[in-house]
């Protein structure tokens, strides 16, 4: 309770801080949430906030403070750099390189064509092979790209969705080939397709068929590769569309909790997969709004998985995930300055618990990352661990009257979104009728009129613009490597044993019509040199193509 000095300086402060001069516009988040002045006990009391079951402790229900009791203090973030380009062999090269310089953790981009399921000498992958990430056909590639690197001690991460489960049977069967122990694998597959409805637009099967796919990695995974990621339920793409904060909190979520629901139909125990449920949220500018989110994020999931799907065990409740600094805030102008725009938002994502953590480079909004770039964004993040302190204890900012105001009020707000959904008969039926993508267009909109404006400041872009800038040194990506890939997917097609890819590809159509889990066929297609375009065609068979209609 307040005394009366308390009182009686805090109508001190509220005089004076009325009688201060207003910045022109009022203070609001990246989002535009309005700001207050000041935050005390009292906007925590009247939220009705309760220090031991709202806070706790960290790696303690509910979360709030983190999913390990000791956090950074016994082992830090994996620091894991987006890379991938050209063919296998130059991105093992790159991957070589990061490892080199200190990263603890692989994270795997593929090209445009792996991401559409389209193989590289397919007419609509012309000028895009290797282009914004690696070329992946068959398992031969899989074989190079991580050539010379121990799958049993490196955290790999790949990000891929429509074809996610051809690329992780690949992956498996390279490492039984190699006679890695799948127990020993560490290491997390994006597979997360609902997120490409909302906001991505990587699909190729219609929605149902293409969850079934998410949840037959989900299936096979929990009882045959235990340390995996399943999925990397993620909002890093729903911000980059334009999404709130909070619309990127509750969209991924909802998408995480449909998953569970449709594992749990399988007649699968929720304590079987929920520990390997992982999620991938962005970190963008604004700290303390990005602090809110992820811990409301933790609490959201802690509750939900507890209460609505009684969950026993404490690894399943705790929600552990991947952060990325915001590709939507790096600019072209003055691209050194997103070094800055980094580095503040890699704090936010470590104060606010990640597990692991990419950095851009300064240059990703110019081309793919330079070695020069690249390492500067990694030492970005080992400045952060190893010199600013930020590690030394545990949920630093745990117990700000801001912070956990925020957080309360982003968990109101998704919950609100939550029962938006529900009332729309579901995540399908939302999907369906564009509720995600009319929400997130709304939000891109008010953004861009607010920069437009100038009621956001972007450093270089809308203030503080320079006349001349020095160009910086771009990697170039070879003009041969889509030649070299098709050439040797062409050689290895002569060689294979058509029947047998053939025999393949029918059995995987004759599962694909049942209800039992593709993965053990797509194994067996792997090892027959199965493409990935020849596996997602035969799927196509049997779920149709995704025609992009919904409603408006």
């Amino acid at each position: 309770m307040a005394t009366a000095t308390d009182t009686a300086a805090l109508q001190r402060w509220d005089r004076e801080n009325a009688a201060a001069p207003l910045r022109k516009e009022p203070p609001t988040t990246v989002s535009s949430v309005a700001i207050d002045a000041l935050y005390t006990p009292d906007n925590l009391t009247h939220a009705g906030f309760d220090v031991d079951a709202d806070l706790g402790y960290p790696g303690q229900y509910p979360f709030t403070r983190g999913v390990h009791a000791s956090m950074y203090r016994s082992r830090l973030w994996t620091m894991r750099q987006f890379a991938g380009f050209g063919t296998a062999r130059q991105t093992n090269e790159r991957f070589k390189f990061l490892l080199g310089k200190g990263q603890t953790g692989l994270s795997t981009a593929f090209d445009l064509p792996t991401l559409m399921g389209l193989d590289s000498d397919d007419p609509r992958s012309l000028g895009e092979v290797g282009r914004l990430g690696v070329a992946m056909d068959t398992i031969d590639d899989m074989h190079v790209l991580f050539d010379g690197i121990d799958l049993a001690e490196v955290s790999v991460s790949m990000t891929i969705n429509a074809p996610a489960i051809i690329i992780m049977a690949y992956f498996l069967a390279n490492a039984k080939n190699r006679g890695i122990d799948w127990k020993l694998l560490r290491g997390t597959i994006q597979n997360d397709i609902l997120k490409e409805f909302h906001a991505q637009n990587e699909i190729v099967f219609p929605p149902e068929p293409s969850v079934r796919l998410v949840c037959d990695v989900i299936e096979f995974c929990a009882k045959e590769v235990p340390q995996w990621n399943t999925v990397s339920i993620s909002g890093y793409h729903i911000r980059e569309a334009g999404s709130t904060a909070v619309q990127e909190l509750a969209f991924t979520l909802a998408d995480g909790f449909h998953y569970v629901d449709q594992c749990l139909e399988r007649g699968m125990a929720v304590d079987d997969f929920a520990n390997r449920l992982s999620f991938f949220f962005n970190a963008h500018n604004d700290i303390f709004e990005e602090l809110a989110k992820y811990r409301a994020a933790r609490v959201l999931w802690a509750e939900t998985l507890r209460e609505r799907y009684g969950a026993k065990k404490e690894n399943s409740w705790k929600l552990r995930f991947h952060a990325q600094t915001a590709g939507c805030s790096l600019q072209d102008k003055q691209p050194e300055v997103n070094l800055i725009r980094v580095a503040y938002q890699a704090l936010a994502a470590v104060l606010g618990g990640c597990q692991s953590l990419h950095t851009n480079s300064m240059d990703e909004t110019l081309a793919l990352p330079s070695e020069h770039a690249v390492t500067l964004a990694l030492r970005t993040q080992q400045v952060l661990a190893y010199e600013t302190g930020v590690t030394n204890t545990v949920d630093p900012l745990g117990g700000s009257y801001f912070v956990e105001t925020l957080t309360r009020q982003m968990m109101d707000q998704a919950r609100t979104y939550f029962d938006q959904i529900e009332a729309k008969g579901g995540m399908i039926a939302a999907l369906e009728a564009g509720f995600f993508r009319r929400e997130i267009a709304d939000a891109a909109y008010v953004y861009q009129r607010d920069v437009d404006s100038k009621r956001k400041l972007i450093v270089g872009v809308n203030a503080f613009v320079e006349k001349d800038e020095k160009p910086l040194d771009l990697l170039q990506v070879e003009i041969g490597v889509e030649k070299e890939q098709i050439d040797r997917l062409k050689k290895l097609k002569s060689v294979r044993d058509a029947e047998k890819v053939a025999r393949a590809l029918n059995e995987i159509q004759a599962i694909a019509r049942t209800k039992e889990n593709l993965m053990p066929k797509l194994l067996e297609a792997a090892e027959a040199r199965c493409t990935v375009g020849e596996i997602m065609n035969a799927l196509a068979d049997v779920f149709g193509r995704y025609d992009g209609a919904m409603k408006w």
